[in-house]
């Protein structure tokens, strides 16, 4: 496998060892033929420039980065979310949801085969990581200014999130998190657009002060509850890890595949309806979907 910079000089990158270092190609139509796949994982101005310039005969694109998304050729995708029986284009780029929209996605595809749901609020708390390597910076620095009585760095966030919640970040951030809070949900719209019937979920994003890790809280409402233990098993049988005993964490979570759900409860308020918990690791779940798409076309 080949890393390529879009660069235009050749660079070098650390490898995970953190003791040898491997080059990274300058990113052209040349370092580009002959390849059957390019995952694209850097800027979204990067994933652009790696469309426009890809050659007639070049490797298939799949976008992790969301920035090709509203291309007439793109395909959102989600295996680890998607039937079984859908039949996917090659000729397509390819455009990784949303880790987020891949979790919540999951979770309702599994609960529908067991039983109905009438209506769902989905709270998604939102790690750092999300914002890249200057949002976890801008993390570590504020919480050590805090702890410091420092001034604050607020350069991605504009707003002091070391322990605090967002619900809105500052009007000078680099991305205002509505925009976030929207694309998840055009990617759960589409990716339940194969569950006709799943009801699209009211959501809400949240910004944690938490540096790795979706967290989730599910409030469903179904037609007949099933009660805590049928939850449970339908969670299982679709593969979601289900820990009753001891709720996950975004901490534990880091580093491990798929999802992990617990902390199951019926409302207490509503008895046809069941609180769910539920972690995921995002860069892995959307490097793990990634994986799969390539799988599908070249094993």
């Amino acid at each position: 496998m080949e890393l390529i910079s879009a660069a235009s000089e050749t660079s070098a990158v650390l490898a995970s060892d953190g003791e040898d270092a491997v080059p990274l190609s300058p990113l052209s139509a040349k370092s580009l033929m002959g390849a059957d796949a390019a995952f694209l994982v850097g800027s979204p101005a990067s994933s652009r420039k790696t469309q426009r310039i890809n050659p007639p005969k070049g490797p298939a694109l799949i976008d992790l980065t969301g920035a090709l998304e509203e291309l007439p050729q793109a395909r959102l995708r989600a295996p680890s979310a998607e039937p079984k029986s859908a039949v996917a284009d090659p000729a397509a780029i390819h455009v990784i949801a949303h880790p987020a929209a891949i979790g919540i996605s999951m979770l309702l595809a599994a609960l529908v085969e067991k039983t109905t749901i009438r209506r769902s609020v989905v709270h998604v708390f939102e790690p750092a990581s999300e914002r890249g390597q200057k949002g976890l910076d801008e993390l570590q620095q504020q919480t050590v200014a805090v702890l410091n009585f420092r001034k604050l760095k607020t350069d991605i966030f504009d707003a002091q999130l070391s322990f605090n919640m967002l619900a809105r970040y500052g009007q000078e951030a680099v991305e205002p998190i509505e925009g976030v809070e929207q694309r998840i949900e055009r990617n759960v719209a589409s990716l339940l657009a194969a569950y006709p019937a799943i009801p699209m979920p009211s959501l809400r994003l949240v910004q944690a002060p938490v540096f790795h890790g979706h967290s989730f809280s599910l409030w469903i409402e179904f037609a007949e509850n099933p009660g805590v233990e049928a939850i449970a098993a339908a969670l299982q049988a679709a593969g979601i890890d289900v820990l009753p005993d001891d709720p996950p964490s975004n901490a534990n979570i880091a580093g491990q595949s798929g999802l992990s759900a617990g902390a199951i409860s019926i409302d207490s308020n509503q008895p046809r309806a069941a609180w769910i918990w539920a972690v995921s690791d995002n860069f892995r779940l959307a490097a793990e979907n990634a994986v799969a798409v390539a799988v599908e076309f070249f094993g």
